[in-house]
């Protein structure tokens, strides 16, 4: 997926390898793991339908599958649990064990086919499928499995199920110095009763007034997000979506004191937060590709200054509330992304251990990144060796 993902990244066509693979697949001489290729392919040429049809066809058969690894006697072999979803919805591992001299094997957990008895040797394990609907027979079965893992585990999948939308705030609620919007789930109907005037926002929760924001239940990368000033606004984009469910939110006007708003990606690996990326614009929906990071100068200099001060500037401006978040949430690996509001608390859009964590930025126009993920891929891969340590330890 990384070698993938970085040329569709760099702009690289990747037509030709998908021709390439086709043909190999209708010949019959295509292997799993080309098959699997072919899907991620799909997706990444935006045929998200397509992709995940290969990849069904492709997990029937074969469920277990490595990665190629750089060194002859790896340091380490990690099995990471999977779930059959498309490629948002698994944590992006590979990118995490680039160069690590780590055996990388995934386990995709589907429902036709119980786990493997007895199960891929290993010295450790870690669950990298999401809490989206569609994976949640998959964090089911694994749970089942927990109590007699052979090896230690982690991201178990009792806390991954902690970090849906609708669940993290009340997780989080109550921290010192950190803000969470209460995220509820709504109906259409509901949604439709307020836009025209027949149920008042208060009446669903007594938070939610006017602006709100509103997102389609199970989406992602902010297809369907919207900012809904007034109930006409909440019409018009009842309009344009078929969904039935949705979550909706109070909007936090988070910009700073130049009126710009600045969202910030933190990385959480063994209970310790790193830098990973931060993003600057004139819009409250804030990505990293809409930042237009890349164009400037005065930014990309703001984000190297976060990167490098981020242990005693913005850690520390947050220590307490990125202890207690790294304590609720509990997991070994996890990412946030957040903001500040104005008064000076820690702004918590959401968490997952899913969010892509890469070094894939031209080293030429941020030559600050690369020290900044390395350092987050060592924290990564030693995390991994202390835990299999001391897994062996308590074995012995």
């Amino acid at each position: 997926m990384a070698r993938l993902a970085k040329m569709a990244f760099d702009g690289k066509d990747l037509r030709p390898m998908w021709r390439n693979l086709i043909a190999k697949l209708l010949d019959g001489t295509a292997e799993a793991g080309e098959g699997l290729d072919l899907s991620l392919i799909a997706q990444l040429l935006g045929d998200k339908q397509a992709g995940l049809a290969i990849q069904h066809e492709v997990l029937a058969s074969h469920q277990l599958f490595r990665s190629p690894c750089p060194v002859r006697r790896p340091r380490l072999r990690v099995l990471a649990l999977a779930a059959a979803t498309d490629m948002g919805s698994n944590t992006p591992i590979e990118f995490l064990l680039e160069d690590s001299g780590i055996e990388l094997m995934t386990l995709y957990v589907i429902p036709e086919v119980e786990l493997p008895v007895p199960l891929p040797e290993h010295d450790i394990a870690i669950v990298i499928a999401s809490d989206s609907e569609d994976c949640r027979d998959a964090l089911r079965k694994i749970d089942g499995a927990v109590s007699r893992w052979p090896r230690p585990l982690l991201n178990p999948p009792e806390l991954i199920g902690n970090m849906d939308r609708d669940k993290l705030h009340r997780l989080l609620d109550g921290i010192d110095g950190l803000e969470i919007p209460a995220t509820i789930a709504i109906a259409r109907e509901q949604m439709a009763d307020v836009s025209s005037s027949v149920l008042a926002l208060a009446e669903i929760a007594a938070e939610l007034a006017f602006p709100v924001i509103v997102r389609p239940r199970g989406s992602h990368a902010g297809a369907g997000l919207a900012k809904l000033d007034d109930r006409a606004a909440l019409a018009r984009y009842l309009e344009q979506r078929q969904e039935q469910e949705f979550f909706i939110s109070r909007f936090v006007d988070y910009s700073g004191a130049d009126g710009l708003f600045r969202k910030y990606r933190v990385v959480f690996v063994d209970g310790r937060p790193y830098a990973c990326h931060m993003a600057i614009a004139e819009r409250w929906d804030i990505w990293y590709l809409n930042a237009g990071m890349s164009d400037s100068a005065a930014k990309r200099l703001e984000e190297e200054t976060f990167m490098r001060t981020f242990d005693i500037g913005f850690a520390r401006r947050h220590q307490t509330a990125l202890t207690g978040l790294a304590d609720r949430v509990g997991l070994d690996y996890f990412i946030v992304d957040c903001a500040e509001t104005k008064s000076g608390s820690l702004l918590i859009f959401e968490a997952d251990n899913t969010a892509i964590v890469h070094n894939m930025d031209p080293p030429d126009v941020f030559p600050y990144k690369p020290p900044q993920m390395r350092k987050i891929f060592d924290a990564f891969a030693d995390m991994l060796d202390i835990r299999a340590r001391l897994g062996r330890e308590r074995a012995a």
